[in-house]
C-alpha cells in the first residue's frame, strides 16, 4: 500500500502539462476543473492566441506551484478544497 493521500497521483501529470500546455488549460481537466479549462483553453482559441502568451504565464505558475507542494498540501487544496486558481 501507498501512504500517498488520495488524488496525490494527479500532481505531477497536472503539473508537467500545466508547464508545457498551460495556454489550453489541459492540466485543468485533469485536476476535474472544467469550467477553468474551457476559459483558459476559449481564451487562448477566441484570441487567436494573443492572449495564449498571458494563459501558458498562468500553466507555467500553476504547474511549479503543483510541483512545488507536498502531497498532502496538494491535496487539501487542490483535490479536497478545490480550489480552480493557483
Amino acid at each position: 500500500m501507498s501512504d500517498k493521500p488520495a488524488g496525490s497521483e494527479k500532481k505531477i501529470a497536472a503539473g508537467i502539462l500545466g508547464i508545457l500546455l498551460g495556454a489550453f488549460g489541459i492540466h485543468k481537466f485533469i485536476l476535474g476543473y472544467t469550467k477553468e479549462g474551457i476559459i483558459m483553453l476559449l481564451v487562448t482559441i477566441l484570441t487567436l492566441g494573443m492572449l495564449g502568451f498571458v494563459m501558458g504565464i498562468i500553466g507555467l505558475v500553476e504547474g511549479v506551484i503543483y510541483l512545488t507542494k507536498s502531497d498532502e498540501d496538494f491535496v487539501a487544496t487542490y483535490i479536497n478544497g478545490k480550489k480552480g486558481w493557483f
